[in-house]
């Protein structure tokens, strides 16, 4: 069951404010540091599932930090597993965000930490999970899909696909809706 956790008012009617619009940022890459080291940037999410994962009908992920396989219900202690572009260098992958950093993506009210790889092939660093999309960096997070089937799962992953707000290093009191992002239908705010 999906509930939504209550936070203070004041980061819900900032979450409400920058996500009134469609949450989908502006063209140019905002990057603003705060002084409690969160930085707030506008990021190009995707979405990967359940039945489109590599390998395709598993949840197997290549960074574990707090799950064993993508998963996650995006609340802080337990954030959804997020994929990030890498590069090889002999023969080893180069993550574009280190395994166990943090994430929170006001648009889906989640939490989510870097415990996988966006990118296949010998040359991952080539592909647009590396270099990005119009000069924002890329994340990929879980949506799941299990439970709901690959159509409403592709579905999901179309629904979120856009430049987002998002924030790196965030403090533990930002509102959450809590659930598996497509078992949940899909929630955007």
């Amino acid at each position: 069951m999906m509930k939504l956790i209550a936070k203070p008012l004041a980061a819900f009617a900032a979450v409400a404010l920058t996500t009134a619009c469609g949450g989908g940022g502006s063209a140019e890459p905002v990057k603003k540091e705060t002084s409690s080291g969160e930085a707030r940037r506008t990021m190009y999410l995707t979405g990967y599932s359940y039945w489109d994962n590599t390998p395709p009908g598993t949840a197997q992920i290549a960074r574990p930090v707090i799950h064993r396989k993508a998963g996650g219900t995006g609340t802080y202690d337990d954030p959804v597993t997020l994929a990030v572009g890498h590069a090889k260098k002999n023969g080893r992958s180069i993550m574009d965000y280190p395994a166990g950093t943090r994430f929170y993506i006001e648009r889906l009210r989640k939490y989510a930490i870097v415990e996988d790889l966006c990118g296949d092939g010998p040359s991952p660093q080539d592909g647009p999970c590396h270099s990005g999309y119009q000069g924002h960096d890329w994340i990929d997070i879980y949506v799941d899909g299990k439970d709901v089937g690959k159509a409403a799962s592709d579905a999901c992953m179309y629904r979120i696909t856009g430049l987002q707000n998002v924030i790196l290093n965030p403090k533990p009191e930002y509102p959450v809706y809590s659930g598996a992002i497509s078992e949940s239908g899909c929630p955007v705010f």
